[in-house]
């Protein structure tokens, strides 16, 4: 029986970032994956999403260049090379995650892992025919696509008119039309690509509001672009049936029939945890999820579960963070995770990102919150870059703290700015000190900075 300081389950970003993380702090460890090194985010989600988007942007800017002065006539989206593409990208990654591993001197079994219990020296696992031993186990298993019991959809899923996004990220032409059942950040990525692509895109949502949590401002921002795009949208409305070439949706009451030629479920992913012998381990659960602290550790000494399978952010970059805090933890070090630092985002067009608390949210909270909403076209390398662009952004300060504890952006590279918020926000500068930072000339940056001085502390 092999023997390990470290097994982890599942290599996925989490699992694979906390395999290399315990291989360079010296710890002996295993790292076994079922299905793809990269797990979902390399090979199915994040990347490949955000390289189809890569193309579809760029087919959409040389569509509008005229406002550039540019003349780009006839500009078409050829999707197999986008796919071929998407699949070179995603290979290239996994390899240099592999590369990572070897580097990190991480055993890497790629079966699937069944765990045998514990005793007194240790948890018991099994794969490729083979038991292993770990004084330590973090569960990295991820999560799935939510099906619900809409009727019909089963059989609209096996005669294929129904798509998860996996098999959307793999379809081999365009289709005429899409009805895309969710508004969360997942559909509306699926959405943008395939409007930009060619596709009349209809998406159900059955909240008031796509984009989940994010600001009802910069949501507004968000769907009128999608609608200038060509996409339509049916709010407060659920999907009641399927049935190939339609969906069958609920507003209010009032029914009516969508029809297309394809159509996408995702209202969410559920994490995975059955199939892995949790139960001889009697780890305790909450709302389908294993439940955990700060640490990622959860009720059982040396057991710890990080990314989506514990279900608190289902988010790359929280799986990232808690990959490092269960392996600092399992080394003695005191390192909690920060939930009011994670910023989300959404690569629509424009890109918009998140962090920390709303006005709304801080009075709730007891908090003297003030708020600054600026129009991005403030930033000169915006008004540059962005014919009629409508962004904008929203920061919030503690008046009493001097500080930031909010910010929202919509346009420009949101995804990249957010993480400015987010550290200062994390450091609770006090304005002052933000004031004195130099922000470079022309940059989208300066946004920040003038959403700074614009606040009335």
């Amino acid at each position: 029986m092999a023997a390990y300081d470290v097994i982890v389950i599942g290599a996925g970003p989490g699992g694979y970032l906390a395999a290399e993380r315990a291989g360079q702090s010296g710890l002996k460890t295993l790292l076994i994956e079922k299905q793809h090194i990269g797990g979902t985010c390399l090979n199915e989600g994040c990347i490949p999403t955000k390289t189809l988007l890569r193309s579809a942007k760029l087919l959409h800017a040389a569509r509008g260049s005229k406002a550039y002065g540019v003349s780009c006539e006839g500009a078409a989206i050829d999707h197999a090379a986008v796919v071929e593409r998407k699949r070179a990208v995603t290979a290239s990654l996994v390899a240099g995650v592999k590369g990572s591993l070897r580097a990190s001197r991480v055993k890497t079994v790629e079966a699937e892992a069944l765990i045998r219990g514990q005793d007194a020296e240790g948890f018991n696992v099994e794969a490729a025919g083979e038991t292993f031993k770990s004084r330590y186990l973090i569960l990295a298993t991820g999560s799935r696509p939510i099906v619900p019991g809409i009727e019909g959809l089963q059989e609209a899923l096996a005669e294929g008119f129904v798509l998860t996004s996996t098999e959307l990220l793999e379809i081999d032409r365009i289709p005429s039309s899409l009805c895309i059942v969710g508004g969360g950040v997942i559909g509306l990525e699926m959405a943008t690509y395939f409007a930009m692509a060619g596709s009349r895109v209809e998406i159900i949502e059955a909240s008031s509001k796509v984009a989940g949590s994010l600001d009802g401002e910069a949501t507004a921002v968000i769907q009128k672009s999608c609608e200038q795009l060509g996409m339509s949208f049916h709010l407060n409305t659920r999907a009641v049936s399927f049935e190939t070439g339609k969906v069958k949706v609920d507003c209010d009451g009032k029914q009516e029939e969508i029809e297309c030629e394809k159509a996408l479920i995702c209202i969410g992913r559920a994490a995975n945890i059955e199939g892995y012998g949790l139960e001889t381990l009697h780890v305790p659960t909450e709302k389908g999820a294993i439940k955990v602290d700060e640490h990622c550790m959860t009720g059982m000494p040396g057991l710890y579960a990080i990314g989506d399978c514990n279900g608190q952010g289902m988010l790359a970059h929280v799986a990232y963070r808690q990959a490092e805090i269960a392996v600092n933890h399992i080394n003695g070090k005191n390192d909690p995770m920060r939930w009011a630092v994670v910023p989300s985002l959404v690569h629509t067009e424009p890109e918009a990102a998140f962090v920390g608390q709303t006005v709304e949210e801080a009075k709730a909270n007891g908090i003297d919150a003030i708020g600054v909403k600026l129009s991005m076209n403030y930033s000169g390398l915006y008004q540059a870059e962005n014919a009629n662009g409508q962004g904008i952004m929203k920061v919030v300060f503690d008046r009493k703290k001097r500080t930031m504890i909010g910010a929202v952006i919509v346009g420009g590279p949101a995804s990249e700015l957010i993480t400015i918020c987010s550290m200062m926000i994390d450091n609770e500068l006090p304005v002052d000190r933000m004031k004195s930072y130099v922000f470079p000339h022309p940059t989208c940056a300066e946004i920040i900075r003038e959403a700074i001085f614009a606040a009335k502390l």
